[in-house]
């Protein structure tokens, strides 16, 4: 789905009475909920199924039954988390050095990763000094808005 037709939809529903839309296309499934005044979008890409894993659902159909989800225990000390959508990168080029590795030190302030996000790289500082512990984000990986990216003690 394109920017602007996104854009369009959130524009409409922010300016209808209509509380909450929610439309699936092929490239995925787009659902806007209006929550006080705010307009919260989700966009939850198509998964792409696997040629042998579709034949052999489309043949045998098999019962599946939904487990919950495992609970991931939270991260003891302080949690820099991604201030932005876009790219998660631990380095300024592929063949570059982290910025940071685990047991490094860091200071408040000093560069630990790069996000790309709208082909802008935006370097993402440390808010706390002390030593990376976790390093919970993948190179190359897409991150949201808020996930936790490293955990510093």
């Amino acid at each position: 789905m394109d920017l602007r037709k996104l854009k369009t939809l959130i524009d409409l529903v922010s300016e209808s009475n209509v509380s909450e839309l929610e439309i699936t296309e092929a490239e995925g499934k787009v659902r806007i909920v209006k929550s006080g005044g705010a307009v919260v979008q989700q966009y939850v890409p198509a998964p792409m199924p696997a040629p042998a894993a579709a034949a052999a659902a489309a043949a045998a159909p098999v019962a599946v039954a939904e487990l919950p989800a495992p609970v991931a225990a939270a991260p003891t000390g302080h949690v820099v988390k991604s201030p932005m959508v876009g790219t998660f990168y631990r380095s300024s080029s592929p063949g570059a050095k982290a910025f940071v590795e685990v047991g490094s030190q860091v200071k408040e302030g000093e560069t630990v990763c790069i996000i790309e996000a709208m082909k802008i790289l935006n370097e993402i500082e440390a808010d706390k000094s002390g030593t990376v512990t976790k390093i919970l984000g993948e190179n190359g990986q897409a991150v949201e808005y808020g996930q936790p990216l490293f955990v510093i003690e």
